[in-house]
């Protein structure tokens, strides 16, 4: 399965740079992983109401729910959050 958008709820959403958290409607450019040792890949994040997407520029293959995303700036990580 490809995906390309996934969702992370605000309960499973952490971020380490607090002072980078995105407000409503909110977005930042971004790269991404999903798998510990997957190259990173561009992603925008979208803040909603309920939680968070992240968006990626290309599909993504096997994602789960239950498995964790991480966004990352320059190679420092920026927070991580589970897929619902």
């Amino acid at each position: 399965m490809y995906r390309n958008v996934l969702f992370v709820s605000d309960k499973e959403l952490h971020w380490i740079r607090e002072d980078l958290t995105l407000k409503i409607i909110e977005t930042m450019q971004v790269e991404a992983r999903v798998k510990y040792r997957q190259a990173l890949k561009n992603a925008t994040l979208h803040k909603v109401e309920t939680g968070l997407y992240v968006e990626f520029t290309n599909k993504q293959a096997a994602i789960q729910e239950g498995q964790f995303v991480a966004w990352y700036q320059e190679d420092e990580l920026l927070g991580s959050g589970v897929i619902s």
